[in-house]
């Protein structure tokens, strides 16, 4: 099923294409010279019916409609196991929570970043992960209360927040949660997350509903597409027929979220190579962690947060446009082949 999904998402994306462009320039033509050169002095049932773009265009998308329609089918019965892909209630006694921070060069952020979760109900503790920051990152971090782990080189975001994830492991804490350092998530948006692991493994935070969000964010139109767009890619690569699937999801790339100790413990080897212990995600890290809980049966819940302008520059460039495009074609890779 595998390259069935991965040859109907390349045609999907060929055929939108093609029907946009298509669409386009009729629509062009039209409003430039009229509705009549569009017909060339034939009815509108005769213009579509001596169109051989329009044929081969239609006939292309009923046979991928087609094939949807088996793929559907197929999937009827697709992670239906009622011990593991249904309701569950396992609550989380005495909680305890451990959040992971990675940074790079955010002394302007990090005081308050780690502050706000220290401050907040059951945060035992706070793990700066720092990626070999040139500014006092890291001293303003342990005087605010972090535990801060620092690292000889830069070895990127991905492998900061595995580093972290392991470290929090060697903590009692029962529940695990990975935010940012530059001041765009909200301590308080734990609250609402923690109900959700009584009944699931990991809860993903959704940075897509516009009055939730600071105006002015760094997240711009593109992005709000693209990660909705990859989203759903991944919505369908996990897509049963009953219930639309295991998940939904509307924000690949959100960082924030929080997952339950044993469930971490059963993903966190997926994240390194055995024979090296080399990282294996990149930019991707958002999206590796999701796809990996859902290949190993864990049920993700996707929530609603709050999301605040950055503080300083990005370190990733994702608000650039082009770079935002670079990001969005690793992450429609790597989902593809995943």
């Amino acid at each position: 099923m595998g390259i069935v999904y991965i040859v109907m998402a390349f045609a999907f994306i060929i055929l939108l294409f093609v029907n946009v462009v298509w669409l386009g320039i009729n629509l062009y033509q039209w409003a430039t010279n009229g509705i009549q050169y569009l017909l060339q002095g034939m009815n509108f049932a005769q213009r579509l019916y001596y169109s051989i773009y329009l044929k081969w265009i239609l006939l292309a998308d009923v046979v991928w409609l087609a094939f949807a329609l088996v793929f559907a089918l197929e999937r009827k019965h697709y992670k239906t196991d009622p011990d593991l892909h249904y309701l569950k209630y396992s609550p989380i006694r005495n909680p305890s929570i451990c959040v992971v921070i990675p940074t790079y060069n955010e002394s302007l952020a990090i005081e308050t970043v780690v502050k706000d979760f220290l401050n907040q109900e059951n945060v035992k503790d706070v793990i700066v992960v720092d990626n070999h920051s040139t500014d006092n990152t890291v001293d303003i971090a342990e005087k605010a209360g972090a535990k801060v782990i620092r690292k000889k080189q830069n070895m990127g975001f991905a492998h900061s927040c595995v580093m972290g994830f392991r470290e929090a492991l060697k903590t009692d804490a029962n529940m695990i949660a990975l935010a940012e350092g530059e001041g765009t998530c909200n301590g308080y948006d734990l609250k609402k997350m923690t109900p959700y692991l009584d009944n699931c493994d990991m809860v993903v935070g959704s940075r897509q509903l516009q009055v939730l969000s600071e105006r002015g964010n760094q997240i711009k139109m593109i992005s709000v597409w693209g990660n909705f767009f990859l989203a759903k890619l991944i919505q369908i690569k996990f897509f049963s027929l009953l219930h639309m699937g295991v998940v939904s999801f509307t924000d690949v790339g959100c960082t924030y979220r929080m997952i339950r100790r044993e469930s971490l413990e059963k993903i966190i080897p997926r994240f390194t190579r055995p024979e090296t212990d080399e990282v294996i995600p990149g930019l991707e890290i958002t999206a590796f962690t999701s796809v990996e809980a859902l290949n190993n049966n864990l049920r993700i819940v996707e929530v609603p947060i709050t999301f605040n302008k950055r503080i300083g520059i990005s370190k990733t460039g994702s608000d650039r446009k082009l770079k935002a495009i670079k990001i969005g074609l690793i992450y429609l890779w790597y989902i593809l082949k995943s």
